[in-house]
């Protein structure tokens, strides 16, 4: 006779809804952050890795923001923003740069936590089943001993 604990059940259950969330929660942020660059219409460079791509998913964001600092050192004679004179009119250009860089790696990291999200979500789910149906107590089996 077996019977599986109700806390165990439960712990399960909870763990798998969990789960189930935290998937759907990681592709609706892939989806948004993918839309929304998309929205932006931004091409990739003809300079860069993937280049010609429309800006939509964690490489192109990558190739896209990888090659803004090449133009934007080329365009300051080879300073950074700090480097800069605040007088001089190149900062400009050095911080707009910085800021789409920096827009784009965010985007970068965005995609990588919606997928961490997903990923511990399926370990979730996985552990949830796992604890739910995993093994049964089972009812003392019956002495059997001789008797002599």
């Amino acid at each position: 006779m077996s019977e599986r604990s109700a806390g165990h059940r439960g712990i399960g259950i909870t763990t798998i809804i969990i789960g189930v969330l935290m998937v759907i929660a990681g592709i609706a942020s892939f989806a948004t952050v993918s839309s929304t660059l998309r929205d932006e219409r931004i091409t990739v460079s003809e300079d860069a890795c993937l280049s010609g791509m429309t800006v939509s998913d964690p490489f192109t964001a990558y190739c896209q923001a990888d090659v803004i600092s090449v133009h934007a050192l080329e365009a300051t004679g080879g300073k950074t923003y700090a480097e800069l004179d605040r007088e001089d009119p190149l900062r400009a250009v050095a911080r707009d740069a910085s800021f789409l860089q920096a827009s784009l790696f965010t985007a970068v990291v965005a995609f990588g936590v919606s997928v961490l999200a997903i990923g511990v979500g399926v370990v979730s789910i996985l552990l949830g089943i796992a604890v739910s149906s995993g093994p049964t107590k089972q009812a003392p089996a019956a002495s059997a001993t001789p008797s002599s």
